[in-house]
Protein backbone atom coordinates (compact mmCIF):
# COMPACT_ATOMS: atom_id res chain seq x y z
CA UNK A 1 0.00 0.00 0.00
CA UNK A 2 1.35 3.19 -1.07
CA UNK A 3 2.59 5.80 1.96
CA UNK A 4 3.07 9.51 2.68
CA UNK A 5 5.33 11.05 5.12
CA UNK A 6 3.39 10.92 8.88
CA UNK A 7 0.55 8.80 7.85
CA UNK A 8 0.61 6.71 11.33
CA UNK A 9 0.65 9.48 13.11
CA UNK A 10 -2.29 11.54 11.74
CA UNK A 11 -4.24 7.64 11.58
CA UNK A 12 -3.45 7.90 15.31
CA UNK A 13 -4.12 11.50 15.30
CA UNK A 14 -7.61 11.17 13.97
CA UNK A 15 -8.41 7.96 14.78
CA UNK A 16 -12.02 8.09 13.03
CA UNK A 17 -10.14 8.39 9.87
CA UNK A 18 -8.83 5.65 8.03
CA UNK A 19 -7.15 4.43 4.14
CA UNK A 20 -9.57 3.56 1.90
CA UNK A 21 -8.75 1.92 -1.83
CA UNK A 22 -8.63 3.99 -4.03
CA UNK A 23 -8.65 3.25 -8.02
CA UNK A 24 -5.90 6.26 -9.01
CA UNK A 25 -2.82 6.97 -8.14
CA UNK A 26 -2.40 8.31 -4.80
CA UNK A 27 -3.36 7.26 -1.44
CA UNK A 28 -7.17 8.08 -0.12
CA UNK A 29 -7.44 8.97 3.90
CA UNK A 30 -11.81 8.79 4.00
CA UNK A 31 -13.73 9.08 7.44
CA UNK A 32 -14.49 11.64 10.27
CA UNK A 33 -12.37 14.44 10.94
CA UNK A 34 -12.42 15.62 14.81
CA UNK A 35 -10.64 18.71 15.83
CA UNK A 36 -9.97 21.74 18.56
CA UNK A 37 -8.66 24.70 17.69
CA UNK A 38 -8.47 27.46 19.58
CA UNK A 39 -7.93 31.56 18.60
CA UNK A 40 -7.35 34.36 21.04
CA UNK A 41 -10.32 36.40 19.35
CA UNK A 42 -12.72 33.83 18.53
CA UNK A 43 -12.19 31.22 21.10
CA UNK A 44 -12.45 27.33 21.18
CA UNK A 45 -14.43 25.55 18.41
CA UNK A 46 -14.55 22.03 18.71
CA UNK A 47 -16.62 19.59 15.59
CA UNK A 48 -15.63 17.25 13.07
CA UNK A 49 -16.31 17.06 9.50
CA UNK A 50 -16.48 13.78 7.27
CA UNK A 51 -13.86 14.56 4.96
CA UNK A 52 -12.57 12.44 1.71
CA UNK A 53 -9.12 13.36 1.66
CA UNK A 54 -6.54 12.79 -1.29
CA UNK A 55 -2.70 12.39 -1.76
CA UNK A 56 -1.15 12.42 -4.47
CA UNK A 57 1.90 10.54 -4.52
CA UNK A 58 4.07 13.99 -5.12
CA UNK A 59 2.97 14.83 -1.50
CA UNK A 60 4.34 17.11 -0.46
CA UNK A 61 4.92 19.26 -3.25
CA UNK A 62 1.58 18.66 -4.46
CA UNK A 63 -1.23 19.65 -1.64
CA UNK A 64 -3.81 16.96 -0.68
CA UNK A 65 -7.28 17.49 -2.30
CA UNK A 66 -9.78 17.90 0.31
CA UNK A 67 -13.95 17.28 -0.20
CA UNK A 68 -16.16 17.65 3.11
CA UNK A 69 -19.11 14.57 2.29
CA UNK A 70 -21.17 15.30 4.94
CA UNK A 71 -23.18 18.12 3.33
CA UNK A 72 -22.61 20.61 6.61
CA UNK A 73 -20.17 22.82 4.01
CA UNK A 74 -22.62 24.91 1.70
CA UNK A 75 -20.54 23.91 -2.13
CA UNK A 76 -20.65 28.12 -2.52
CA UNK A 77 -17.83 30.34 -3.08
CA UNK A 78 -19.05 32.17 -0.17
CA UNK A 79 -17.67 29.09 2.14
CA UNK A 80 -13.96 28.64 -0.50
CA UNK A 81 -15.89 25.47 -1.92
CA UNK A 82 -14.05 25.12 -5.12
CA UNK A 83 -16.31 24.42 -8.17
CA UNK A 84 -15.10 20.85 -8.50
CA UNK A 85 -16.35 20.05 -4.55
CA UNK A 86 -13.04 20.51 -3.07
CA UNK A 87 -12.08 22.83 -0.30
CA UNK A 88 -10.14 25.33 -1.19
CA UNK A 89 -7.81 26.15 2.06
CA UNK A 90 -6.03 28.87 0.87
CA UNK A 91 -3.75 30.20 -2.48
CA UNK A 92 -1.57 27.50 -3.63
CA UNK A 93 1.45 28.95 -3.37
CA UNK A 94 0.67 30.05 0.25
CA UNK A 95 -0.48 26.50 0.85
CA UNK A 96 3.25 24.79 -0.22
CA UNK A 97 4.68 27.62 1.82
CA UNK A 98 3.15 26.70 4.55
CA UNK A 99 3.69 23.00 4.00
CA UNK A 100 7.14 23.27 3.62
CA UNK A 101 7.07 24.21 7.51
CA UNK A 102 6.20 20.33 8.14
CA UNK A 103 5.66 18.57 5.09
CA UNK A 104 4.02 15.56 6.80
CA UNK A 105 -0.02 14.95 6.86
CA UNK A 106 0.12 16.06 10.52
CA UNK A 107 1.48 19.37 9.66
CA UNK A 108 -1.07 19.31 6.26
CA UNK A 109 -3.82 18.79 8.86
CA UNK A 110 -2.59 21.31 11.34
CA UNK A 111 -1.54 24.20 9.31
CA UNK A 112 -3.72 24.26 6.18
CA UNK A 113 -6.81 22.08 7.24
CA UNK A 114 -7.99 23.05 11.15
CA UNK A 115 -7.53 26.33 9.98
CA UNK A 116 -10.06 26.22 7.27
CA UNK A 117 -12.37 24.24 9.35
CA UNK A 118 -11.88 26.34 12.08
CA UNK A 119 -13.57 29.57 10.27
CA UNK A 120 -16.13 27.40 8.30
CA UNK A 121 -17.03 26.17 11.70
CA UNK A 122 -17.03 29.65 12.78
CA UNK A 123 -19.25 31.01 10.07
CA UNK A 124 -22.12 28.36 10.50
CA UNK A 125 -22.45 29.50 14.02
CA UNK A 126 -22.80 32.68 13.19
CA UNK A 127 -24.00 33.53 9.96
CA UNK A 128 -21.07 35.88 9.53
CA UNK A 129 -18.21 36.60 7.43
CA UNK A 130 -15.53 34.17 8.09
CA UNK A 131 -13.48 35.25 10.78
CA UNK A 132 -10.19 35.37 8.93
CA UNK A 133 -8.57 37.41 6.30
CA UNK A 134 -9.93 36.33 2.90
CA UNK A 135 -8.65 36.81 -0.62
CA UNK A 136 -10.50 37.00 -3.91
CA UNK A 137 -11.80 33.54 -5.66
CA UNK A 138 -9.53 32.63 -8.83
CA UNK A 139 -6.58 34.09 -10.69
CA UNK A 140 -7.65 37.45 -8.80
CA UNK A 141 -6.67 35.93 -5.17
CA UNK A 142 -3.67 34.26 -6.53
CA UNK A 143 -1.95 37.40 -7.88
CA UNK A 144 -3.24 39.15 -4.40
CA UNK A 145 -1.45 36.70 -2.11
CA UNK A 146 1.51 36.23 -4.25
CA UNK A 147 1.90 40.25 -4.30
CA UNK A 148 2.19 40.19 -0.34
CA UNK A 149 4.19 37.08 -0.46
CA UNK A 150 7.16 38.73 -2.57
CA UNK A 151 6.65 41.85 -1.54
CA UNK A 152 5.90 43.61 -4.80
CA UNK A 153 3.19 46.18 -5.60
CA UNK A 154 0.83 45.19 -8.58
CA UNK A 155 -0.79 42.03 -9.98
CA UNK A 156 0.94 42.65 -13.36
CA UNK A 157 4.41 42.27 -11.39
CA UNK A 158 3.27 38.86 -9.28
CA UNK A 159 1.94 37.61 -12.53
CA UNK A 160 5.17 38.38 -14.47
CA UNK A 161 7.07 36.81 -11.23
CA UNK A 162 4.85 33.27 -11.95
CA UNK A 163 5.86 33.27 -15.64
CA UNK A 164 9.44 33.07 -14.60
CA UNK A 165 9.07 30.59 -12.04
CA UNK A 166 7.02 28.86 -14.69
CA UNK A 167 10.60 28.63 -16.87
CA UNK A 168 13.64 27.17 -16.73
CA UNK A 169 16.21 29.17 -14.45
CA UNK A 170 18.83 30.04 -17.45
CA UNK A 171 15.72 31.83 -19.42
CA UNK A 172 14.27 33.33 -16.69
CA UNK A 173 17.23 35.12 -15.49
CA UNK A 174 17.59 36.78 -18.89
CA UNK A 175 14.27 38.23 -18.47
CA UNK A 176 13.30 41.78 -16.97
CA UNK A 177 12.98 41.47 -13.12
CA UNK A 178 9.79 41.80 -11.90
CA UNK A 179 10.24 44.07 -9.27
CA UNK A 180 10.25 47.04 -11.73
CA UNK A 181 14.45 47.82 -11.20
CA UNK A 182 14.86 47.78 -14.65
CA UNK A 183 17.52 44.84 -14.54
CA UNK A 184 17.45 41.56 -16.17
CA UNK A 185 16.24 38.79 -13.22
CA UNK A 186 20.19 37.29 -12.62
CA UNK A 187 21.05 40.57 -11.67
CA UNK A 188 18.62 41.90 -9.14
CA UNK A 189 18.47 40.21 -5.49
CA UNK A 190 14.64 39.72 -6.31
CA UNK A 191 16.29 36.14 -7.46
CA UNK A 192 17.01 35.23 -4.29
CA UNK A 193 13.29 35.10 -3.27
CA UNK A 194 12.39 33.03 -6.22
CA UNK A 195 15.04 30.47 -4.99
CA UNK A 196 13.05 28.78 -2.33
CA UNK A 197 9.70 28.80 -4.70
CA UNK A 198 11.53 26.79 -7.26
CA UNK A 199 12.81 24.31 -4.60
CA UNK A 200 9.15 23.80 -3.61
CA UNK A 201 7.21 23.06 -7.09
CA UNK A 202 8.04 22.33 -10.37
CA UNK A 203 8.00 24.59 -13.30
CA UNK A 204 4.92 22.81 -14.68
CA UNK A 205 3.30 23.58 -11.56
CA UNK A 206 3.75 27.07 -11.84
CA UNK A 207 2.76 26.87 -15.25
CA UNK A 208 -0.49 24.95 -14.54
CA UNK A 209 -1.20 28.09 -11.34
CA UNK A 210 -0.94 30.63 -14.15
CA UNK A 211 -4.11 28.42 -15.84
CA UNK A 212 -5.83 28.32 -12.47
CA UNK A 213 -9.30 30.05 -12.60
Amino acid sequence: MLSAPGLDQFLRDYPLMAVRPHQGAGLLIKGRFAFSAHSNIHGTITDAFDLRILISQCFPRHVPQVIETGGRIPKIADYHVNPDGTLCLGSPLRLLLQLSRDPTLPGFATICLVPYLYAVCYKLRFHGPLPFDELAHGMQGILSDSIELLHLQTPAQARAALELLALKKRRANKHPCPCGCGKRLGKCTFNFKLHPLRKLASRSWFRALLRYK
